[in-house]
């Protein structure tokens, strides 16, 4: 029978990574500019397979899910004119001409830090491209900084560590 040692059980060293400390690598976004962004979630279909009178459940295709970014817009440089060329890699407003996915779609690189700087996560987004844009509200009654809001589609994600 196996026995417990209370030192592997109690005072066992635990480091929590904090949400704080990231930094998010987007090909013609500045990383200081980048306020918030959600990690990468993935989600299954589900297969039902009906027999009689039972039902049994099989994981189906999965799905990367979209994540959203926000984005501080600083007079210089341009939060919104670096968003904007990225959306006319896919389209462009005064044409209405569309790129092909091999211009707009990027890989995108977080890097979750230690307590000193060292990197230990790393998700690599690959063919990521905006799905979405918002380029935020105006409101006299507030001096809050400007936002962007992005959401970002992508093909996959890895976990490289």
């Amino acid at each position: 029978m196996a026995t417990l040692d209370p030192s592997e059980i109690m005072f066992t060293p635990f480091e929590p990574k904090t949400k704080n400390r990231f930094i998010m690598y987007i090909e013609g976004i500045p990383s200081y500019l980048i306020k918030t962004a959600k990690r990468p979630s993935i989600e299954f279909e589900e297969i039902v397979l009906d027999h009689i009178n039972v039902k049994r459940y099989i994981k189906g295709k999965g799905a990367w899910q979209p994540i959203d970014v926000t984005l501080y817009d600083p007079v210089v440089p341009s939060g919104a004119q670096a968003v904007m060329e990225w959306v006319r890699l896919s389209h462009e407003s005064v044409t209405g001409r569309d790129g092909y996915s091999d211009f707009y779609k990027k890989d995108v690189t977080f890097n979750l830090l230690g307590p000193v700087g060292d990197v230990v996560e790393e998700w690599v987004l690959k063919g990521a491209y905006i799905q979405s844009a918002d380029f935020g509200e105006l409101n006299y009654a507030e001096s809050d900084p400007a936002e962007i809001s992005l959401t970002l589609k992508y093909d996959y994600a890895i976990l490289q560590f």
